[in-house]
C-alpha cells in the first residue's frame, strides 16, 4: 500500500470487532514506531501495551468514561521518559517525539488493516497510577488498537492552499 493511500484511509475509530489483534502484526506497528525520529536521537518514549481486560477498563474509566477505550482489543499508552529536554525551537522534545512515534504507529496500523483511535481525554495521575508509569515519566496519548467494526466517512480538510505558503507565513 503507497503510504499517501495509507494516509487517506486512517481515521478515528471508536468501535472495534471483538476480534484479537495477531502478536505479528503488534509487533509491526510497535516496530513502526520504534523506528520513528527523535530530537538527538534519544528515543525518550516508551508504549505500555494493555490487552488485559480489567485493566482497559480501569483506562476507560480513566479516559472519561469513553466506552471504546475498553472495548478496543489493545489500548497502547504512549509515555516520554525524558521529559526536562527542551530543543532549541523551545518546544519540549518528548510530546513531538512520542506525537511522530505515534503517528508512525497508527500508520501502520492501518497498512495492517487495524484501526486506532489518539485519545487525550484522560486523567494522567489515573492512567499513571494503573499502569505504573513513574512520576518523571509523562503519558502524552492513549491509543486504542483493533480490528474496526465501522467505516468513517473521511473528515473534511482545508485545501492545500488555505495551509501551504511559499517563502513566507502569508
Amino acid at each position: 500500500m503507497e503510504i499517501l493511500e495509507v494516509i487517506r484511509k486512517r481515521r478515528s475509530i471508536r468501535a472495534y470487532r471483538n476480534t484479537a489483534v495477531e502478536d505479528e502484526k503488534l509487533n509491526r506497528v510497535l516496530e513502526a514506531a520504534r523506528l520513528a525520529p527523535t530530537a538527538r536521537n534519544m528515543q525518550e518514549r516508551k508504549f505500555v501495551v494493555v490487552r488485559d481486560g480489567e485493566t482497559r477498563r480501569q483506562l476507560m474509566e480513566a479516559a472519561k468514561n469513553q466506552s471504546f477505550v475498553g472495548a478496543a482489543p489493545v489500548v497502547i499508552a504512549a509515555c516520554g521518559t525524558i521529559t526536562d529536554y527542551v530543543m532549541s525551537c523551545g518546544q519540549p522534545a518528548y510530546t513531538v517525539d512520542v506525537a511522530i512515534a505515534a503517528d508512525h504507529l497508527t500508520l501502520q496500523a492501518v497498512a495492517e488493516g487495524l484501526g486506532t483511535c489518539w485519545v487525550c481525554a484522560f486523567d494522567e495521575a489515573r492512567v499513571k497510577e494503573i499502569l505504573g508509569v513513574p512520576d518523571d515519566a509523562r503519558v502524552v496519548a492513549l491509543l486504542t488498537l483493533g480490528y474496526p467494526a465501522e467505516e468513517p466517512e473521511p473528515r473534511p480538510r482545508k485545501p492545500l492552499s488555505d495551509m501551504a505558503c511559499r517563502e513566507t507565513y502569508s
